[in-house]
């Protein structure tokens, strides 16, 4: 987020910059003659401030958006479909990916990654915040089936490996909510589609290798990387998320030679005394703030 700026009014003056007009303080002041400032040094000011206000009016041109790959939607001189599988990996499981519209335009998003290494009929991205039966019939429905799973941890998700071993239904279809996580969690709780599926997570050690893009935790992983390894463990196959992944790691390689750096996790800044910001004053953000340093899960 930018910092603040405060509005400027026209014919305020703007100091210190060349050719503009600069404020002085009482013992700055040029001398007066007769109680008045000579009419030159009037006409000046007047001028330069009026052509510092003409700024201001002057039409701001869009700026344009490099070309993008059709198939991995990226720019295409850092294009990584060399990094993509030749063909769509084969699943027999339907993915849905629940995108916050803020994610749609992101630079760095993984979404168009994962989505071009799967079949188009597999794989569907629906945008928004809101989602009700009046509003996507089809999502609805599919959110009403047993077989249908929804990734998103919480007390109340069993791991995903140990459902599928006792499930009686084979689940065909899994949901996965693309977004930060204040942004996935306002979708999941205020979405009360999403709570008619079984709700899953997934208990693994993996650490992310998004590294170019800050975490709460250790623990966290993209979007691609949460769908990699739930495909391969519904589809029992490690291929897929050996394949999935490739994509994700030539881009981040890309990145960081390119001047990125590496973005440690929140929970390893504050275990290692690195984090740059106060702690914050809210009691609730605090606590958070408290389990991640002491790996509590939240």
């Amino acid at each position: 987020m930018e910092p603040h700026k405060e509005a400027r009014t026209p014919g305020d003056p703007v100091a210190w910059l060349p050719g503009t007009l600069r404020t002085q303080t009482p013992e700055e002041e040029e001398p007066r003659v007769g109680g008045s400032a000579p009419a030159a040094s009037v006409l000046d000011a007047e001028a330069c401030g009026a052509s510092v206000d003409g700024l201001w009016d002057l039409p701001v041109e869009p700026a344009e958006r490099r070309p993008e790959c059709s198939h991995c939607s990226r720019p295409q001189k850092v294009c990584l479909c060399p990094f993509l599988p030749a063909h769509p990996v084969h699943i027999s499981t339907y993915l849905y990916i629940i995108q916050h519209p803020a994610e749609e335009n992101k630079v760095l998003r993984t979404v168009p990654l994962l989505a071009a290494c799967l079949p188009k009929d597999k794989c569907k991205i629906k945008i928004g915040r809101r989602f009700s039966e009046e509003r996507d019939p089809e999502l609805s429905t599919i959110c009403q089936k047993s077989d249908t799973l929804i990734l998103y941890p919480g007390a109340e998700a069993a791991d995903l490996e140990e459902f599928i071993l006792d499930s009686p239904v084979y689940p065909s279809t899994i949901i996965i909510i693309d977004g930060t996580w204040s942004q996935a969690k306002d979708i999941f709780y205020k979405n009360s589609l999403f709570r008619l599926p079984k709700q899953v997570q997934l208990k693994t050690s993996i650490s992310s290798q998004y590294v170019i893009r800050a975490q709460p935790t250790n623990r966290c992983l993209s979007t691609l990387e949460c769908a990699a390894v739930a495909l391969s463990i519904l589809e029992k196959n490690n291929y897929i998320q050996e394949t999935l992944l490739r994509p994700l790691q030539a881009l981040c390689s890309f990145q960081l030679q390119h001047g990125a750096q590496i973005r440690l996790s929140k929970e390893h800044l504050l275990k290692n005394g690195l984090y740059p910001k106060p702690m914050p004053k809210n009691k609730r953000k605090l606590r958070k703030m408290e389990l991640l340093m002491n790996s509590i899960k939240i």
